[in-house]
């Protein structure tokens, strides 16, 4: 598995993807908290709510663009059967892209912590900020970035197609994360809306986002990244047959 995994890392920063994806997230980011109105200025607040609300918006496209490679490039070139004669399990191969492309998903969220310093020196008084709030986001999002990404590999696993692929990545992040809610509020008050809106990957992130770790949240995220992992090595498995 770490073979796999330091070949797919290796493979990412020696092209330009992983820093082009960095470079587009914290740009873009940035933009959205100290530029575009209403910035960190106006909000008259020491919080990092806007860099939690934008990420995980920006993890929908940015992700799919990292994950689309993983299995398409592979497929594209005829090199998957061979990995797959190879004395690695499926699930080893699995494993060793996604934990490559969940680190990259990291590199790009560590510069963001200099937001939390500037605006930490920018509170009155210095520090005047929920501290365990910003952990609780940052939690949030390493697992939200988890499930994203569990996602995109498996959508990459089916298409040699890379924009195929990508495309197909958002839109099942977008129904997860978004299209549930809208769908249980939409629905008569009761058990069935209730279940739909908890399945909802915005509200588990929300719930994190408030401060309060609760595992029943971490265990739901980690449970959606080990599905959608689980439904790809399956279609490995699928193609040796």
């Amino acid at each position: 598995m770490w073979s796999v995994y330091k070949k797919e890392l290796n493979s990412l920063f020696n092209s330009l993807i992983a820093y082009l994806v960095i470079a587009i997230f914290l740009t873009g980011l940035g933009l959205y908290v100290w530029v575009f109105s209403p910035t960190v200025f106006e909000a008259g607040e020491s919080d990092m709510s806007l860099v939690f609300q934008a990420t995980p918006y920006v993890f929908m496209f940015l992700i799919p663009a990292i994950t689309m490679r993983t299995f398409s490039e592979e497929l594209k070139e005829g090199t998957l059967e061979l990995l797959l004669t190879k004395p690695i399990t499926e699930w080893q191969l699995v494993l060793g892209k996604y934990l490559a492309s969940v680190t990259l998903v990291l590199i790009a969220l560590i510069p963001t912590t200099v937001y939390f310093y500037s605006i930490y020196t920018l509170g009155n008084p210095v520090g005047n900020i929920d501290i365990a709030r910003v952990l609780g986001s940052y939690v949030g999002l390493i697992f939200l970035a988890m499930s994203f990404t569990s996602i995109g590999i498996w959508t990459s696993s089916w298409t040699h197609n890379q924009i195929v692929a990508f495309v197909s990545s958002v839109f099942i992040i977008l129904i997860l994360h978004e299209g549930l809610g809208y769908l249980s509020s939409l629905l008569p008050n009761g058990f069935i809306s209730y279940f739909v809106g908890e399945m909802s990957l915005s509200n588990q992130y929300s719930s994190l986002s408030l401060g309060v770790l609760d595992s029943r949240n971490i265990v739901f995220l980690l449970t959606v990244a080990m599905f959608f992992l689980a439904l790809t090595k399956l279609k490995l498995r699928a193609r040796q047959w």
